[in-house]
This record gives C-alpha cells, structure tokens and sequence, in this order.
C-alpha cells in the first residue's frame, strides 16, 4: 500500500506547523504534495531550511488559483499512489498521524473508496467561544471534510476527481463524498486525527463565507432536493434570511411609495427577525462589548448577502438540475474507441476506420440542427509518440469520413501531469460548450469509459456511454445511461424509438 499526502495552501504560517507535525513522526509519508494556490507568490512559500527532515520527499506544485477543489485536483494528479490523504493547511497532526492513517487504510476491502480522520477544534477554556469559534467547532461532526480525508485514487479517477466549479472551501469535499459514494465506493471513518484551530479573522467573516450559498444552489442542481440530507449538513436558515431580506425591501418601497403604515409593518418584522437572529448568535458567546457590535452588525447584513449570492449560484445553473434532460443543444463525442475504431497513439490517417454505422448517426444528428464537437484526450502527444501535427492530420481524416465535427478540444497532456484539461476534468466539456454557444447543461456527451462520463457529470452535462472491449464493467454499472452501439446513442438523445 502506498500514500501520497496533498496540501493545498495559500501561504499561511501554519503551513510550516503542519509539516513540522509530519516530520516528527515515527512514520512519515513518501510524498507530500504541496499546491502553491497563490496568485502571485510574493514571497518564499517557506522559510530557509524548512521542512528539514521532509525535504527529500517534498513536491511544491504551482496551483492556478482556481481554489482548493482545483488545487487539490493538481495535487492528487501529480501522485501514483494507491491512496491519497488531503490536509489542509490550518491543521496540526497528531505525532502518530500517519501511521495511525496507515492503520486505517490497510487491508480495506476494494469497495472502500475512503477514509475521514478526526477533527479537534480547541476551543478557549476561559471563556466562551466566539460566533466564529463555534462555526469551525462544527467541523467536529462534519462528514468527509477534505481537513483529513483520504481518498483511494481509483474512486479519485473513477469520478474525475474534485469539481472546479466549487471555486471556494465550502462543499467541495461534499460533493466529491456524495458522487464516490454514488459510483459504488464506501466511505468509513478513521481513527487519526488532527487538530484544526480556530484561525484569528476579522469581523466581518460571517459576512464573507455567505457566498458558499452559490456553492448551495450547485448542490441542489446536482443532487437533488434532499442533499442535505444525504450529505448529513443540517437544514440551513435560507428561508428565515429570504423572509427578513423580502420584509427589509418591502419596507424600503413602501415608504418610497407614500404607503407609511405598510411600511412600518414591514420594518417591524424586519426588525424583530434580525434580532432574533443576532440573538440566537449572541446568546451562547462571550457577550463582550466588541462581540456584541459585531453579531449586530453581521446580523444585518447576513440575510440580504447570504439571499444575494443563492440568488446568485441559482442564476448560474438555470434553476435546472445538473442536465436538464430531453434533447440536447449540442452533442460532444469521444473521438477513440466512439468514433472510430480505437488504434492506441493513432498518427497515420490512413489507418482510420469509423465504427459501423457513425456517418448515418451523425448525418440524423446534424438533420436535427443538433450542434457537435469533440472532446479527446491525446496523451501520445505528451509521451513524444505523437506530434500536434500528426493529431490534427487524424482529425481531418476523420471529418473526411465522417462529415463536419464543429470545434475540436484535445488534452495533450500525459495523466501524471496534473493538468486541469484531461478528463475526466470537466474543462474539455465546458470549453465546447462555450465555444459552441451553448450552456454546459445543453450538452451531452457520448464516450467509452467513465472518465467520458464524469467528465460530463463534473460539468453539468448529460453522458451516454456506449461500451466497447475496453470499458469496464464498474463503468458500466455506473454511467447514467448507456447504449448499445453509437446511433443507439444518438437516438437515445433525440428520443427516437425504434
């Protein structure tokens, strides 16, 4: 068994904590993996000489400040390890951490696609804790939170890894959780642990972490009305901080009409649901003079914030879920193995051969005004088996045989690479749909293997897989929909029966 650490960082001073915690260790890890998620890196990430002991076994990857669900997947595709473990970097391991993690993941059943260790939030033994304080406490009870979690790398590649559209800490660890456990993979609790301080912040914090509500909206979209539930989050105050936003507007215009009495109703239940919510928030605090001004303060921004960014995240899924169903705007194929006959690192155009029946599929998509393009990963390019050239000579041959494709998107790139673009990443997906002209929600894709569709998955977008000698049954049992042969796959998408 092997396991590869990743760390996703933006430079705080507890970064160098948390090494120094791993390097104490009777057991230390073979790979860190520390992802470098600064958008300018001003600064040594860490001091001369540190982390001594580790250095040897240290890896600093350059994130692209895409935040911590894009940095974490930069980091576990740098590792060929069977399992990696997620740290962020606020936390202190215990001095046994990592061969208590050994613990927990030796001998695990295949089924076992995970594994969540302990989270400790000290808090103050001479006072009450702080708004704040209580918040990060939470993290104690939270499920699959990416502080300490460990992943099997197969489940990792199996759903492509985090969602980029999570661009914040918030329910990226969430969601990962709930689409392993949904490809068949369990998720257990460990017995390491960590500890996770409260950090010191501003006053305005909770003001700040509302924009995790568009985080919320995504949720919802992707898995359904009951998310919450199956991702064990406790019901949020959404519809209370609506009620105190609506009455607060429904003051404001009262008076702006001349409707006074209307208005001072309104601005009475603004008002009494403000305070009780800052209440809820004062009452189990420190009930200091600052922490009072700013639960108040806070108290009153909170509702109409946390109401604008749902708003917000709801507007950029279009209030549908993660596919809207029915006929898509534009189909993206796979290119080997789905359109043609799959000849591994193909760049003889003479050696391609379409697979039975494509022309005809695709000539009732483009009679149905049906938008196309293709998506591929090329990994022959990286290897030196291929060259850029040799890949777009294939493409052309292949629209000679086959008719128009619309845009091409290609990742290049060899897995160990760590690029953001391969599938099972959504980016290829995204990036067709942006150039087609459609919303990633109006595609679907067909492909072969499940990269293809958690690719499409990871972006929103509907996924047919169309199984070839190559595609495992794991897959299989897996994939949303699946069809027989390609123009099964088209047919599918356009609703024609036969």
């Amino acid at each position: 068994m092997t396991i590869d650490v990743v760390v996703p960082t933006l430079g705080r001073p507890s970064l160098s904590a948390l090494l120094e915690a791993l390097a104490s260790g009777s057991v230390t890890p073979a790979r860190i993996v520390v992802v470098d998620d600064r958008r300018r890196a001003a600064v040594p990430l860490l001091p001369a000489g540190a982390p001594g002991t580790l250095a040897d076994r240290l890896t600093i990857a350059r994130g692209r400040a895409a935040g911590p669900a894009a940095a974490r997947n930069v980091g576990w595709r740098l590792s060929s390890a069977e399992w990696v473990a997620f740290l962020d970097d606020d936390v202190v391991p215990a001095a046994d951490w990592f061969d208590a993690l050994q613990a927990d993941l030796v001998d695990q059943p295949r089924g076992v696609g995970g594994s969540q260790g302990r989270i400790v939030v000290p808090l103050p033994t001479d006072r009450r804790p702080t708004d704040w304080e209580r918040n990060v406490k939470g993290l104690e009870t939270a499920r699959w939170a990416t502080a300490d979690m460990a992943y099997r790398r197969a489940a990792l590649e199996a759903v492509g890894g985090f969602d980029e559209r999570f661009p914040r800490a918030y329910r990226e660890d969430a969601d990962l959780a709930l689409r392993v456990q949904h490809a068949g993979w369990r998720l257990l609790r460990g017995r390491r642990s960590v500890l996770h301080p409260a950090r010191p912040v501003d006053r305005w914090i909770s003001v700040r972490v509302q924009a995790g509500n568009a985080d919320d909206a995504l949720m919802r979209a992707r898995h359904g009305p009951s998310w919450r539930a199956h991702a064990g989050i406790p019901p949020g105050r959404r519809l209370r901080h609506l009620a105190v936003t609506t009455a607060g507007l429904a003051a404001v215009v009262a008076v702006a009409l001349g409707r006074r009495r209307a208005g001072a109703t309104a601005a009475v239940l603004w008002a009494a649901g403000t305070a009780r919510f800052a209440w809820t928030r004062i009452a189990p605090g420190p009930r200091t003079r600052a922490e009072i001004a700013t639960m108040l303060a806070t108290s009153v921004a909170i509702p109409p914030v946390a109401t604008w960014y749902w708003l917000l995240g709801w507007r950029r899924v279009g209030g549908r879920p993660a596919h809207a169903g029915g006929r898509p705007r534009a189909v993206l194929f796979d290119r080997d193995g789905t359109l043609v006959v799959d000849v591994p690192y193909n760049g003889d155009p003479t050696r391609v051969v379409p697979v039975p029946g494509a022309r005809a599929a695709l000539d009732r998509l483009r009679a149905a005004g049906v938008r196309v393009a293709v998506v591929s990963n090329q990994s022959g390019v990286g290897r030196g088996l291929l060259g850029h050239e040799q890949v777009e000579a294939v493409n052309r041959r292949i629209e000679g045989l086959l008719g128009p494709l619309g845009p091409w998107l290609v990742c290049p790139h060899v897995p160990e690479a760590g690029c953001g673009c391969r599938k099972p990443s959504p980016a290829l997906v995204l990036r067709a749909a942006e150039a087609l002209g459609v919303e990633p929600w109006e595609c679907a894709l067909i492909g072969d293997t499940g990269a293809d569709v958690e690719s499409a998955r990871a972006a929103g977008a509907r996924s047919v897989l169309v199984p070839n000698t190559v595609t495992r049954r794991e897959e299989i049992a897996a994939a949303p929909e699946v069809a027989p042969d390609l123009g099964a796959a088209i047919d599918l998408l356009l609703g024609v029966r036969r």
